[in-house]
């Protein structure tokens, strides 16, 4: 495993494939060159040459980088798999460790750069993907004092489930409503059976877990020693069940009753 100088500077290559779009970039110190396509089943032909595109573009080789950073997961089974087998592949050809973060962390991330107010402001935040079948991935996180905490597991949980752990997320942490935010993509899929309040539909933020919001996290995650060996990585995919069977799709498709 490459080992970078003190005096280098980071160069790091971010890709996610947890979701319906494909999100790579690498940086190299505070420059950073980025590609966002198509993600689903047509990442697993296109994801590589993507990466030698974008390592061409840094004029960085595979063996130079830091670290390959990638998103863990929760989200799609197929495009964890698929991120996790390219970032060991490159990873171990490369000698290259890997360091994997969680899209739940990277969600949270993207909405922090564009809405925070400041670095400096604490920040609570429910993270949400769409989980598919019917569920969300979620995690509740803690932004303070330059990084991001959990507050408990990652879980799924049910449309139904958002608004009473909203509500106890605010009560238990003592957390001011303009201080905390509902973050993901799952609002506009969901948000008849959320049933939440105008004051947190207010504080609804629609984000991803993209390439650049793995790159913000991933200073402090390298220096608080959070890379793997490439043989280690491993995707987390918080719920084993792939599909539903089909009385299940059938109930979730039949009319509620009022």
């Amino acid at each position: 495993m490459s080992t970078p100088s003190a005096a280098s500077p980071l160069k790091f290559l971010a890709l996610d494939t947890s979701t319906d779009s494909m999100s790579v970039a690498v940086s190299v110190a505070d420059r950073v060159w980025t590609f966002t396509g198509a993600g689903g089943a047509q990442s697993s032909s296109t994801l590589i040459a993507v990466i030698q595109d974008l390592l061409a573009q840094a004029q960085v080789r595979l063996s130079e980088l830091t670290a390959i950073v990638w998103g863990q997961g929760p989200g799609s089974f197929t495009g964890l798999r698929t991120a996790c087998s390219v970032a060991q592949g490159l990873g171990f050809g490369a000698g290259v460790p890997l360091l994997p973060v969680s899209t739940l962390w990277a969600v949270a991330e993207d909405a922090r750069s564009t809405h925070q107010p400041s670095p400096a402001s604490p920040w609570h935040v429910l993270a949400l993907l769409d989980a598919r079948m019917g569920e969300l991935y979620a995690a509740e996180l803690c932004w303070a004092q330059g990084r991001w905490s959990a507050l408990g597991s990652e879980r799924l949980m049910a449309p139904e489930q958002v608004a009473p752990c909203w509500a106890e997320m605010l009560t238990l942490n003592s957390v001011a409503n303009k201080l905390a935010h509902l973050v993901g993509n799952a609002f506009m899929t969901y948000s008849e059976r959320m049933h939440l309040p105008a004051t947190a539909v207010r504080q609804c933020i629609t984000a991803a877990p993209t390439a650049t919001a793995l790159l913000r996290l991933a200073p402090v995650l390298w220096a608080e020693g959070a890379a793997v060996p490439a043989e280690q990585a491993l995707p987390r995919y918080v719920r084993d069940k792939v599909a539903q069977t089909t009385a299940e799709r059938m109930l979730q498709r039949a009319p509620q009753p009022q």
